[in-house]
């Protein structure tokens, strides 16, 4: 990558690609570059400005402080910069745009997509970039700006964001077809504790309001037996059909599997949970996204 005077937005992209991810390979692939174009334009940003934005520990590299500093001006920068792109884009009409959602897992593979295609319909010259990733972080991508609108199922503590209820959504405790807990005999609170459980990671709105009801019971996630995290819902619905565990999940998640057979509901009520729309309170809000909110809002009323 050539070197200039000024420093662009393309390196500003790629170096909070590579901040974030903290690895050269992925963030290439993210960016659909190669990884020496990735490397070439950090190290220019480094030599031009004489100070170190990664160290390099072995083959792996590791955010520096003055990277971590930057950090928060490059977001800042993107996040300014896309939202003057939306309001050019926008003075003509919603003849051309992007919209870019961050959404968690369940939400994004099992609720949006219906959605987005009943727009993608009504708006089809609107350029839709859907992001996967857990309650925690969907949230900071709204926050930074790099995310129009968030969708989570968990409670979000964050002052800068709004949070409107779209939709309602039920957990289940399930269990392979031969677990003691598939005859469907009423699980007690305690219970719980006997059993080996795999959930989804830290951050996950499944596991958050897994702990928010645990905690109505006087009990701590950590006492459970908790024999694996995984980072998907694919992932632990697998494990769980493949030994003797238990995991809360969903209904979306699993519905299809129960009507087969291929799991059991474990008689323990869990309460309902929200799916939430995230938008910050104060960044400006295209026509694009104005108008899947009023869809949004249409088929939830």
């Amino acid at each position: 990558m050539e070197s200039n005077d000024y420093m662009t937005l393309e390196q500003l992209r790629i170096f909070v690609e590579v901040a974030e991810r903290q690895h050269l390979t992925q963030a290439a692939s993210a960016l659909s570059l190669t990884p020496s174009a990735v490397s070439a334009s950090i190290k220019v940003l480094e030599e031009r400005y004489g100070t170190p934005l990664f160290n390099r520990v072995g083959r792996r590299i590791e955010i520096s402080e003055a990277g971590r500093i930057f950090l928060v001006e490059a977001r800042r920068t993107l996040a300014s910069a896309r939202a003057a792109e939306l309001t050019l884009a926008e003075l003509g009409g919603m003849k051309r745009g992007t919209l870019t959602l961050h959404a968690s897992q369940t939400i994004a593979s099992y609720w949006l997509p219906q959605l987005l295609v009943r727009f993608r319909q009504a708006y089809p010259s609107i350029e839709l970039n859907v992001m996967v990733d857990n309650t925690h972080n969907v949230a900071q991508a709204v926050v930074q700006g790099s995310a129009d609108i968030g969708f989570v199922e968990g409670a979000i503590d964050e002052p800068s964001l709004s949070a409107e209820v779209v939709a309602q959504d039920r957990l289940v405790a399930v269990v392979a077809p031969g677990h003691r807990w598939a005859a469907g005999k009423a699980l007690r609170p305690t219970q719980l504790l006997a059993a080996q459980w795999i959930l989804r990671e830290q951050g996950s709105g499944t596991r958050s309001a897994f702990e928010a009801a645990l905690t109505t019971h006087g009990i701590s996630i950590s006492a459970l037996q908790v024999a694996l995290s995984l980072p998907s819902n694919e992932a632990v619905r697998s494990a769980v059909m493949a030994g003797p565990f238990a995991t809360v999940m969903s209904e979306l998640v699993v519905a299809s599997h129960l009507q087969a057979g291929l799991l059991a509901r474990a008689n323990f009520q869990l309460a309902g949970r929200d799916f939430l729309m995230l938008r910050h309170q104060e960044r400006y809000k295209s026509k694009a996204s104005l108008a899947l909110e009023q869809l949004i809002r249409e088929a939830r009323d």
